[in-house]
């Protein structure tokens, strides 16, 4: 069977490795490092503003994808501004902000947007867990501090093959992976007040 052909704009190569390893062998991924405007906002309209500036600057139909990370205990703090608070206190200091409040919940969501010009859509995947002290290995944003509910481990303690079984970006590109393309035409207003409702 021939492979669908499809674009991945990131200039995260860890993040392109995942999405490929997830992805299968049904598709062929080709990754454009593109450096793209992190706005402010929520993280739907900041992935379709991502998945939007992507397609004019390559005009061929490809996925971006955005990730957010809300502790409860911070009414969803940090949310879509995950990236600048690891590069600003490292997953050791975010779990030190946390610590001290009796509720560690938290909830990883990957947003992935689909754009081939006319028609756009977001799959969206979520991953309920807790912060806790580092555990495994630390060498991925925050991996290290998000113990998943029900697993007992950080996405830091797994390995890829069983994160990538489980993630919020799994749940996320396994709905891209079954969804027919090309996409029909989507109206974002109304899936964005669909989305809303949830």
């Amino acid at each position: 069977m021939e492979k669908i052909r499809i674009n991945a704009c990131t200039s995260n190569t860890h993040k392109y490795r995942e999405l490929v390893a997830i992805l299968g062998d049904d598709f062929e991924v080709i990754h454009h490092p593109i450096e793209l405007v992190e706005l402010q906002g929520n993280p739907l309209d900041i992935v379709n503003a991502k998945a939007i500036e992507a397609y004019s600057k390559l005009k061929e139909p490809l996925f971006v994808e955005d990730v957010s990370l809300f502790f409860n205990a911070f009414n969803g703090l940090p949310g879509p501004y995950v990236k600048d608070f690891v590069t600003s206190l490292g997953a050791h200091g975010m779990y030190k902000l946390l610590k001290e409040f009796e509720d560690k919940s938290a909830i990883a969501i990957c947003n992935i947007a689909f754009i081939d010009g006319n028609n756009r859509k977001v799959f969206t995947g979520e991953v309920k867990g807790r912060i806790v002290e580092p555990r495994g290995n630390s060498s991925f944003g925050w991996n290290a501090i998000f113990e998943v509910e029900q697993q007992k481990k950080t996405f830091g303690e797994m390995a890829d093959d069983e994160r990538n079984k489980l993630s919020h970006r799994y749940l996320a590109a396994k709905k891209l992976r079954v969804c027919k393309l090309p996409l029909a035409i989507i109206d974002t207003q109304e899936f964005l007040l669909e989305y809303y409702k949830r």
